[in-house]
């Protein structure tokens, strides 16, 4: 199972950005997509997540500026990210459940003031 993700890069302060990430190779029902983040020196954290039945979480420092979707049929999700911050600056990690936790190598998304 590979994930691989896309849309990371340099953007001002108030932009935006897409990520997507594609899930590929032998997996079975995906219960949970999500992305979270790691900033240099900090722990990752989620950023959001959707699970099969839709239903969404996010990180309050996210909420309202950054939606999260899945395509079910192209095993893809998506962050849509709005009023970007400095503060999310980051690597962006995609995660799936599916039994087992797999993740992607990251994208870094650089957001300047």
């Amino acid at each position: 199972v590979q994930l691989q993700a896309f849309g990371g890069g340099l953007v001002q302060a108030g932009g935006s950005l897409r990520l997507s990430c594609a899930v590929s190779g032998r997996v079975l029902r995906i219960n949970v997509m999500g992305w979270y983040r790691q900033a240099p020196g900090n722990q990752r954290e989620l950023v959001a997540r959707i699970r099969s039945g839709s239903s969404t979480d996010y990180a309050d420092s996210v909420r309202g500026r950054f939606t999260i979707s899945r395509d079910n049929a192209r095993n893809t999700v998506y962050l849509q990210m709005n009023s970007l911050r400095s503060e999310d600056t980051a690597v962006y990690y995609c995660n799936v459940f599916s039994g087992l936790d797999y993740w992607g190598k990251g994208t870094q998304v650089t957001v300047s003031s």
